[in-house]
């Protein structure tokens, strides 16, 4: 896992030379030349790495040996980097001041940091040492084309095929396709997580269906595929002869296949290229012959790629009924009853627990079932199972989850292993995920751009998702991945190979050897607040601590931090447990966290943060917006690389003990094209040349708006081209103003809220996707404006006043074009729902309605079928 560490360094040290200012000649001229060479040393060990990992996996202690040595030199060169920072840029700021290079104080840490580049390339030079010395020479598993290592999965794919349990309607779906002559495709692409049963659904389905083609063949293609055995091997299956496979291979294989009707099933396809090679010889997959491919990938991308949108076909997990089914099965493999009848109840009920530890998983159904059946059958023996069960389910099935982890790119392992700093079953917002990635140097773009790095992170979230080992929880308006999560057995993979690699510990890990305490880079607390104090108690100085995560019900955090130098700490995130409404103080100390960049404070907290916390140089991301009591101090506006403030935004009115924002006039303070995000801002300090300054703004909430600030918004000129997402609340004035929105042509997701009356004609953006009105009147005029939207396609209103008793959502077939979802929820004076011709809302998929009554409701039979 060094290869982490080394990327963080190559990324760091690029940065640092693009930003460091130096003369000709100069002390800094030979900083910038020893940052270089680190960056090249550093990137010429990540090869070194990159080759001998095989032979580490594979068990030769002197690699492992080597390469922990490497790692623990990559570490010490990461904290000098960050170390050394600070100093670089006050260095740069001093020479813009004085126009000169030649200053000695800043000379002398030039001075330091050369002293301690030698000494790095003398432990450079032990490391080679050691690796000629004790003949670490050949770190490559594959300079033997004839060694062939065994491969398991190669066997099973020939094996008899075990019975399928859960996957039934998969399978009929998926034997339909195969056998329809009249669909316009030939492929089934087979997805999902590993461990979920794709190549034991495969095998039943092409053994199933084999003998209505005239010839057939399925092959395991594997990480590593051999393009020309995999050619071999599907010629001789499809009945090419043993004389034309040596006459010419590839030409006769295409020439029969051109002839017959086959179906081939391709296991395992990781990437694109070998198919970019197989389709030469795979002809007329797609064409009225009807021949069929059947490939099982663990990358929706892949699939899709080969067969297109129509071929994919995603497996889930099985629900807990076919589980225990499967469950049983290998339990009672070896009994002539395959029931629980002299089982006794508790024994059940463990069993129960344990089926629903594996999370609908096969493959960690059968790996559990496996050791039990080594176990005595008693309550004991199966209790004893369930208590450590996460790792041991881990180890059985690691080889098979380890595959997914290997085959990402250096770049995208850190990302999949920031997940393990979640607990388990947890929903992950990501926003949250992408700007921490980028707050840690996980994602750098050479030009500096935070929005081009936010589109960076969001493109290697998607990457994970198509390689399902990450599960989208939830979508954004425009389709984008707003929430996640990660199952079980892939977030005890990141925990144990975050631990192996110093990546990150969690409160069950981070002790035993005290040099790995002092050494802790992350560290995430769940739940045990005795474990906080503990590590903080052996590791009172944790200088080298980046990201420190508390999911907790007693703050006992802030009292630990007053006494703590997090000087390096660049990510904090503590979330109270809802329900915990706790007073606290805090701490004075927070000058020694001069690295942070992304601030995260959710829950019952209550306080303000000291201006020292805030008014950091580095800070880019600042989310106190489900913090309900804290209170903002000026010096959040010296933080001028922000990009990102969500506060709850209280008004200085009438709850002056919520007071936040007298601070907001200095947000005209900030950098021009940094602050992507403000929400909420009191309306008392809303200026016109808020829009025209914050040139990147993209999302913006305005809270107690007023008549003022809705004229404003109503006449600006020029309008924003970058806001994207506006939310407007006025809860606690009667407004008079309309408010006039169809001048802003790219905002596309509209909240308003309270008392904002709403011009009939004018209201609305044009290229509206998303609108949520709560607590607004609503009348026909408003109605019949929102049927013509041609762009909106989801429409909530919540709490809103009806003019009118009956809405009436049909039109003249142009009634809401694009809208999919509709949510009415708690609407006042509203007795009757209706629409009755099927013209209307044709792209609608949901549909929730509560209204005072439930016979009010008149629905086409169209649109009752879509009502939740």
């Amino acid at each position: 896992m060094a290869e982490i560490l080394l990327t963080a360094i190559i990324n760091k040290s690029i940065e640092i030379a693009g930003n460091l200012l130096f003369q000709e000649g100069s002390r800094l001229n030979w900083l910038k030349e020893d940052i270089n060479w680190l960056q090249r040393e550093m990137r010429h060990i990540r090869s070194y790495i990159d080759d001998a990992k095989d032979k580490a996996i594979g068990g030769n202690s002197r690699v492992k040996n080597l390469i922990k040595d490497i790692q623990e030199l990559a570490g010490d060169v990461e904290d000098l980097l960050d170390d050394f920072l600070p100093k670089i840029q006050q260095s740069n700021s001093a020479i813009c001041r004085l126009k000169t290079a030649c200053i000695p104080s800043h000379a002398s840490f030039a001075d330091e940091f050369a002293i301690e580049i030698k000494k790095i390339k003398k432990r450079v030079a032990d490391i080679d040492r050691v690796r000629t010395t004790y003949n670490i020479m050949d770190t490559s598993n594959n300079n033997n084309d004839d060694c062939i290592p065994l491969d398991q999965r190669r066997l099973f794919l020939h094996a008899d095929e075990t019975e399928v349990i859960g996957l039934d309607d998969d399978f009929n779906v998926l034997q339909a396709k195969l056998l329809d002559h009249d669909l316009p495709y030939g492929v089934v692409s087979i997805v999902g997580m590993p461990g979920l049963g794709k190549t034991t659904l495969a095998k039943k389905l092409y053994r199933h269906v084999r003998d209505q083609f005239e010839c057939s063949g399925l092959v395991y293609v594997s990480q590593q595929p051999r393009a020309g055995e995999i050619l071999h091997d599907i010629a001789k299956q499809v009945g090419v002869t043993e004389q034309e496979r040596r006459d010419n291979l590839e030409g006769n294989l295409r020439s029969l296949l051109k002839r017959k009707r086959y179906v081939i099933l391709l296991d395992d396809i990781w990437d694109v290229e070998i198919w970019n090679y197989l389709k030469l010889f795979l002809p007329e997959y797609d064409s009225k012959m009807g021949s069929k491919i059947i490939i099982t990938s663990r990358n929706s991308n892949v699939g899709r790629y080969i067969g297109g949108d129509f071929s994919i076909h995603v497996l889930q997990p099985l629900d807990s009924e076919y589980s225990f089914q499967l469950f049983s099965k290998k339990i009672f493999h070896f009994d002539n009853n395959n029931n629980w009848a002299n089982a006794s109840p508790d024994l059940v009920n463990i069993g129960t627990s344990i089926v629903k530890r594996c999370g609908g998983i096969p493959l960690a159904i059968v790996v559990t079932a496996g050791m039990l059946r080594a176990r005595e059958r008693t309550e004991h023996a199966w209790n004893r199972l369930l208590e450590s069960m996460g790792h041991k389910i881990q180890d059985g099935c690691a080889k098979v989850l380890a595959l997914s982890y290997n085959d990402l790119s250096i770049a995208l392992r850190p990302c999949f292993l920031y997940f393990g700093l979640y607990p388990e079953d947890h929903e992950i917002r990501a926003f949250d995920l992408t700007n921490m990635w980028i707050a840690e140097k996980l994602i750098v773009v050479n030009s500096g751009n935070g929005q081009e790095a936010e589109s960076l992170a969001e493109d290697v979230l998607s990457d994970l998702v198509s390689r399902n080992l990450i599960q989208v929880a939830k979508r954004t308006y425009d389709g984008r991945i707003s929430s996640c999560r990660i199952h079980d057995l892939l977030h005890t993979l990141c925990v144990d190979l975050a631990k192996e690699s110093n990546f990150f510990y969690t409160e069950h890990n981070a002790f035993g050897d005290p040099g790995n305490v002092a050494r802790v880079r992350r560290i995430t607390f769940y739940s045990d607040n005795n474990a906080m104090n503990k590590f903080f108690h052996s590791n009172p100085k944790p200088t080298k601590l980046r990201s420190l995560f508390c999911f907790t019900k007693e703050p006992c955090i802030f009292s630990q931090m007053a006494h703590l130098n997090f000087k390096l700490l660049q990510v904090l995130v503590v979330v109270i447990s809802a329900g915990d409404s706790l007073s606290m103080r805090f701490p004075n100390t927070f000058e020694k966290t001069s690295c942070l960049r992304y601030l995260r404070l959710e829950g019952y907290i209550s306080g303000k943060l000291p201006n020292c916390m805030v008014k950091l140089k580095h800070l880019e991301t600042l989310d106190i917006g489900k913090s309900f009591f804290i209170k903002l101090p000026t010096g959040v506006w010296k933080s001028t690389q922000l990009r990102h403030l969500r506060s709850m935004g209280y008004n200085l009115a009438p709850y002056n003990y919520f007071c936040i924002n007298p601070f907001f006039p200095n947000v005209y303070s900030l950098p021009r094209n940094n602050l992507q995000t403000l929400k909420w801002m009191d309306d008392f300090f809303f200026e016109p040349r808020l829009l025209h300054q914050l040139i990147n703004l993209r999302k913006l909430g305005i809270k107690g708006v007023s008549d003022s600030t809705v004229k404003i918004l109503s006449a600006l000129s020029p309008v924003p081209t970058t806001l994207e997402v506006l939310k407007l609340s006025s809860f606690f004035s009667e407004l008079r103003e309309q408010i006039n929105l169809s001048s802003y042509p790219n905002i596309v997701k509209l909240h308003l809220s309270g008392t904002i009356p709403l011009n009939v004609s004018e209201s609305f953006p044009p290229n509206l996707v998303k609108l949520t009105l709560w607590n607004l009147m609503v009348d026909g005029h408003v109605v019949a404006v929102l049927k013509k939207l041609p762009k909106l396609r989801i429409l909530k209103m919540y709490q809103c006043y009806h003019i009118e008793e009956k809405m009436d959502l049909s039109g003249d077939g142009d009634s809401f074009p694009q809208l999919e979802v509709l949510h009415i929820k708690y609407a006042h004076g509203l007795s009757e729902v209706s629409c009755r011709d099927d013209m209307s809302m044709p792209k609608l998929k949901k549909l929730f309605l509560l209204i005072d009554t439930t016979s009010g409701v008149r629905l086409s039979e169209r649109l009752a079928k879509l009502r939740v």
